[in-house]
């Protein structure tokens, strides 16, 4: 992997990686853990959906892509990443709808040279042109989702020809040598093609640094449940990924377990929140209910560590789950927005019925069956930078 790095990426583009999202991603989350000590809870990571608008129409999507376009601006963005890399933050996870939609996008990662984003995108608007801007601005990773074959991604994304349009956007990143990543939503329609080594070798050889897999999460207005995976198949792609990470050479993240094997979600860390196109402070993209803006006058900082709603949310979901409490719980996930008097932040406004349309269902969390990293690399940066910071532990004390 190491030979990878050095002789297929652009080198300034290395460095900033390893510095900006390396280093100082280290330093955010040591600070991160310094507040948790003291109680304090802001995130190191902060994941943005700067705009609604999308090119394709995924099943299961929760966002308002039909609605009309709503988008963070420049002056917004930069008022919200200068707050939180007052607080020591350097990453940003920029998401959508489609965030290469926006049309000041480039202009943003331009304005921070300080900060590090990763863009999670479709990769169909990015031409030849927007990648090499991309390698200028030197700050940011793009990570292109795949969902299937040619058939399948047409049936999973809503439009046509949509996975020769993707590979094309991969390509163009892999050529400009961009830190290039590949994530795919794992469903029961691409569950087979995608979790086997050759998906892997695949990737390696187009020159793609990381793949991600996410597992899908029947939820939003069509829900499409069938699509999930059983408990069985969770299993499976826990022990793929942990096996290949001792045996390709290229990234694969997750963000649902520890270095044990434990289940975890980064929210109840808080780890990372969620900022939406309308400026609503959420705990995580898929639950669309916040308490507060990014406008707050109280500053950025002040409106993360006092909020009652995000606290509440935390230790309710420690409490009862490892895993995902939208997919376990989704009537305590209603109780709790009821109680703190919760905006529905969607355009549809229609949140709450599709939380009590829901089905208690399996998530990450197996009690009882954990596989550890086997990989020392990933062993250690999990278990000093990304586990649950005593999470769950706290609330079974207080108990």
């Amino acid at each position: 992997m190491a030979k990878r790095l050095l002789l297929e990426t652009d080198k300034r583009l290395l460095w900033k990686l390893s510095y900006t999202m390396g280093f100082k991603g280290m330093l955010s989350v040591i600070k991160h853990k310094r507040r948790v000590k003291k109680g304090i809870f802001f995130p190191p990571f902060l994941h943005i959906s700067i705009i609604n608008s999308c090119n394709l129409h995924c099943q299961g999507c929760w966002v308002d892509v039909k609605a009309k376009q709503a988008k963070l601006d420049v002056d917004r963005m930069d008022k919200m990443l200068c707050e939180a890399k007052a607080v020591g933050n350097a990453y940003f996870g920029i998401l959508g709808g489609e965030p290469f939609m926006h049309k000041e996008l480039i202009t943003v990662f331009e304005r921070h040279p300080d900060a590090y984003f990763q863009v999670f995108t479709n990769g169909q608007l990015i031409t030849r042109d927007i990648a090499r801007k991309l390698r200028r601005c030197g700050n940011v990773t793009p990570v292109i989702s795949v969902e299937g074959s040619q058939t399948i991604s047409d049936q999973r994304r809503g439009g046509s020809d949509v996975l020769n349009r993707t590979m094309q956007g991969v390509q163009n990143c892999v050529d400009e040598k961009l830190f290039t990543g590949v994530c795919s939503s794992l469903c029961q329609t691409n569950f087979e093609d995608f979790l086997q080594e050759s998906w892997a070798d695949k990737l390696i050889e187009m020159g793609v640094m990381y793949m991600w897999f996410h597992t899908y999460r029947p939820i939003g207005p069509d829900p499409c449940p069938e699509l999930a995976l059983t408990p069985e198949q969770q299993k499976r792609v826990r022990e793929f990924v942990v096996n290949m990470r001792v045996k390709k050479p290229i990234g694969i993240i997750d963000a649902y377990y520890d270095h044990k094997g434990q289940a975890l979600c980064p929210a109840v860390t808080a780890a990372s929140h969620h900022i939406s196109p309308y400026g609503d402070i959420e705990p995580c993209p898929i639950i669309q209910f916040s308490k507060e803006k990014i406008d707050d006058e109280r500053g950025l900082y002040e409106t993360f560590t006092q909020s009652k709603f995000l606290q509440d949310f935390r230790t309710l979901a420690a409490k009862n789950t490892r895993g995902c409490i939208v997919l376990e719980h989704p009537d305590l996930l209603k109780q709790l927005a009821e109680k703190h008097g919760a905006r529905d932040t969607t355009v549809r406004n229609t949140a709450f019925p599709e939380l009590d349309a829901l089905e208690s269902r399996p998530s990450q969390d197996t009690p009882g069956y954990q596989v550890p990293e086997k990989s020392w690399a990933y062993r250690l940066a999990k278990k000093y930078f990304f586990n649950d910071f005593g999470a769950y532990a706290r609330v079974t004390a207080n108990d």
